[in-house]
């Protein structure tokens, strides 16, 4: 079993799968108390540090820690808030240098394999370094080469990879052994196959089964829901628009108010899943004898569980109130992605059968 160590770890949602792969967290590190705590119950035989990477005193620690564990990986999924595209960017913001501690972290442990996942932009994002201007991918080239690291930069699909959710991804694959190229590609996984099972709810309405609660929402938005038709935005209703309580027409973005399809990947579900005016946020409904659509509501934290490919038995701690679960999922890596990621990673024993 390879010991390893998780930066910016959340609650540990993307190592949900990752002892399958031979791979144990021993040591994490999280800033925010709640969701240290959210880890720490997760992911009990982890030892969590909780507290900020930029400072000495936490760094050290964690540093100290993994060195004592012997850890020959290391995981981290920096915040990505500061990154945005080239002639745009703020390459001081602060967020946009959380990438140096892994890199630091990197460069006293030494693992044989590094995973850093963001969001796609990181590739086109700036960072200043020892006042120079870099982008992420050169800073990392520039720190981690000369230490015999082989840096494969990719953008990944979440829904290619055993995830019934469109999710793109920027992954660095970083490996001392040789370059860690990205899995063959599977067979997309539908709404309708993962969700249709569960029973139908309209706002407000619970179920029997865990979990599977519909949030309450605004008697106007379910009115003109129910005349929403599956992957379709209210917006484009001729009749039931969405109006504000005068009556005036709301205006939107093509993803407001909109159903997700039955037939294709969840979209991105993001830290807004629980308002309905977000993006794409309304559950696809089922066609009813009167011509409306049933399920004019978001969807539910087990609705969302599932498209994000999390397990059945998946609990979150009892204390944790379903406004924050619904951010941290919104925050989390589908964990089948970096399980699939994981399958391929370089390893000696690996390198030892191809000779």
């Amino acid at each position: 079993m390879i010991k390893g160590v998780s930066l910016f770890a959340n609650v540990g949602i993307a190592e949900t799968y990752i002892k399958n792969q031979g791979i144990k967290i021993v040591v994490a590190n999280e800033l925010m108390k709640n969701r240290a705590e959210f880890y720490a119950q997760m992911h009990p035989e982890c030892q969590m540090i909780q507290g900020d990477i930029t400072s000495d005193e936490t760094f050290n620690a964690v540093a100290k820690a993994a060195k004592k564990e012997q850890c020959d990986f290391l995981i981290a999924t920096p915040p990505c808030q500061g990154m945005s595209l080239a002639g745009k960017m703020h390459e001081n913001d602060p967020r946009n240098s959380l990438i140096k501690y892994v890199v630091k972290l990197a460069q006293e442990l030494e693992p044989t394999n590094i995973l850093i996942e963001n969001v796609p932009k990181v590739l086109n994002t700036y960072l200043v370094h020892k006042g120079e201007k870099l982008k992420i991918t050169d800073f990392i080239r520039s720190e981690l080469e000369p230490l015999g690291y082989i840096i494969n930069p990719v953008i990944v699909d979440a829904s290619d990879y055993g995830t019934p959710q469109k999710r793109r991804r920027a992954i660095f694959l970083i490996s001392k052994l040789k370059k860690w190229e990205v899995p063959l590609k599977q067979e997309k996984i539908s709404v309708r196959e993962m969700i249709e099972h569960l029973p139908s709810l309209e706002s407000g309405e619970s179920s029997k089964i865990t979990y599977h609660s519909a949030k309450k929402h605004n008697a106007r938005h379910i009115a003109f829901l129910k005349q929403t038709p599956t992957g379709k935005s209210a917006l484009h209703n001729k009749v039931d628009y969405p109006k504000k309580s005068d009556g005036t027409r709301i205006k939107g973005y093509a993803t407001t108010y909109k159903r997700i399809e039955w037939d294709k990947p969840a979209p991105t579900i993001t830290m807004a899943n629980g308002s309905i005016s977000s993006q794409n946020n309304v559950h696809p409904g089922r066609k009813l004898a009167d011509g409306s659509y049933s399920d004019a509501r978001v969807l539910t934290l087990k609705e969302i569980f599932i498209l994000t490919g999390l397990p059945d038995e998946w609990t979150p701690p009892v204390w944790a109130s379903e406004n924050f679960i619904r951010q941290v999922i919104g925050e989390g890596v589908p964990p089948k992605l970096i399980e699939s990621l994981l399958c391929v990673m370089p390893c000696k024993d690996h390198l030892k059968e191809e000779k």
